[in-house]
């Protein structure tokens, strides 16, 4: 193994490889950046040109895009209420107050931090824990999958702001909005109110630009806010050392969560990101600053995101089975260079894998000082007037909801709930609880039917199988504690007037 690790290294080391990933990273934040352009459709754009590379290097590049993606996806989430990548979505509750406040430089830099952390311990479990988080992930079935989106919709009351009930009528919208196309078991069409092309149902890529970007863009053209304070000093842009020690317990939250998840089949990203947020807001001491601009729930949400990355990657390389949709087009990326996953790989293509678990850590460093870069320069995006960057964040919209299927329908469904999110903040109701239930719906409906399918009608499956209890009890704490406190906090209103 010791005669692997130093042929991978000098593999991963070779100047051309070096700068193969530098290219990989420094596309992938900028990828992951814009609106809509998701890691799938950036790691789609790099195979023509990994064609006539080295399975080793091809397998590097798109690794670097794979990684720093889901780091960019936090800049336009923070900056503009945009998130880059569906994962960002929960970095967007706490990183958007953050640059209001004119703190976006600091909002970006315990993203990158978190990234940074992120990739390195999952990138660890990945190499010295694979076979044991491959053999976790090979007990999670049907009911076990519909229990955990149980457990997630249970997160509806932390992301819901101070209207508990505004909340979860965003959260019923969501899971009701979920419901329109094709039954998954049936094949018949349903909720389509008699339009052939709405059995297409909602993509949660287009819904989430609607809701976030468009609606934003609305918001900001009416009221013509204020410029945001920029912050050039680099005391200033970086962390101070009290605010990194903060971090610590957000970040192992995050790694945890996130490496748990990213190596379950079919979750990813955005399913992690709101679970850490929701666990590290339930046990926190000030819950009433997240969703006002908290570091830690910017931190929390970028580790996990980074935290699948390696967790993802444990059942794609060990058992050819993809952890999420990004994985799943890595595998396909994988398969056209000539690598083959699977359990031979590690002894047919050691010098390949080996070479892969060494560019994971540089990788790492070098999505740190790319985003350094960043840093500084992206808070320079506030300084443009509205009237010229909201027009140009739209026209970005459009885009991205049009490259995902090469669809004017995915462009109507971004549109259309632009303007229902816009009506939603004007009546005072959240958007992630929306967001949420049209992530988690299908999740739980797909596999609730193959549960009941499996076990012949008989719902106590879910109690007899000790994973899917324990979810569920979890899920009953969660609903528990979030009632009483929700209770606590109007009795405390009622006091207080």
């Amino acid at each position: 193994m010791i005669n692997y690790w130093l042929e991978g290294l000098r593999i991963a080391f070779q100047p051309f490889n070096l700068l193969i990933m530098l290219v990989g990273v420094s596309s992938g934040i900028v990828v992951g950046a814009l609106p809509g352009v998701t890691s799938s459709m950036g790691i789609i754009l790099l195979l023509p040109f990994t064609y006539y590379m080295k399975p080793e290097t091809a397998l590097l590049m798109l690794t670097g895009m794979y990684c720093a993606s889901m780091f960019g996806g936090s800049i336009s989430a923070i900056l503009l209420k945009t998130p880059g990548t569906p994962s960002a979505a929960a970095t967007a509750i706490d990183g958007y107050p953050l640059a209001q406040q004119g703190k976006a430089g600091k909002a970006i830099s315990a993203a990158l931090i978190g990234s940074f952390i992120g990739g390195i311990a999952s990138g660890v479990c990945m190499v010295f824990l694979a076979p044991l988080l491959a053999k976790f992930a090979l007990k999670f079935g049907p009911p076990e999958y519909f229990a955990l989106a149980v457990f997630g919709l249970t997160i509806i009351a932390s992301v819901s702001g101070k209207d508990l009930v505004k909340g979860l009528i965003a959260g019923l919208i969501g899971l009701l909005l979920s419901l329109i196309g094709i039954d998954n078991i049936t094949g018949s069409q349903r909720l389509t109110l008699g339009i052939d092309i709405l059995a297409n149902g909602f993509d949660f890529l287009p819904v989430m630009i609607g809701v976030f970007a468009v609606s934003e863009v609305l918001d900001k053209l009416e009221r013509k806010s204020g410029r945001v304070q920029i912050t050039t000093s680099l005391g200033q842009l970086f962390l101070t050392w009290q605010e990194l020690k903060s971090l610590i317990v957000p970040i192992i939250v995050g790694v945890v969560i996130g490496t748990l998840i990213g190596v379950l089949p079919g979750t990813g990203g955005a399913i992690a990101t709101f679970l850490a947020y929701n666990e590290l807001r339930r046990w926190s001491k000030n819950k009433e600053k997240f969703g006002q601009g908290a570091l830690e729930g910017v931190v929390v949400c970028e580790t996990a995101n980074n935290a699948v990355t390696g967790g993802a990657m444990v059942p794609t390389l060990s058992l050819g089975v993809p952890g999420d949709a990004v994985t799943a087009v890595m595998l396909g990326a994988f398969v056209l260079i000539g690598v083959r996953p699977g359990p031979l790989m590690f002894t047919q293509q050691a010098n390949i894998v080996y070479s892969f678990f060494a560019g994971w850590f540089v990788i790492q460093f070098m999505m740190l000082a790319v985003g350094f870069v960043s840093i500084i320069l992206a808070p320079n995006i506030l300084k443009i007037r509205d009237e010229v960057l909201m027009p140009i964040v739209l026209v970005l919209c459009i885009i991205g909801s049009f490259s995902l299927r090469n669809s004017v329908y995915d462009v109507g469904v971004a549109l259309c709930f632009g303007v229902l999110g816009y009506l939603m903040r004007k009546a005072g109701f959240p958007m992630p609880p929306l967001v949420l239930g049209l992530i988690l719906g299908p999740m739980a409906e797909q596999n609730l039917n193959r549960t009941l399918l499996i076990a012949k009608n008989d719902w106590t499956i879910l109690f007899r199988r000790p994973i899917s209890l324990t979810l569920l009890l979890a899920a009953f704490v969660s609903v528990t504690f979030s009632l009483i406190g929700a209770y606590r906090a109007s009795k405390k209103e009622a006091t207080r007037l």
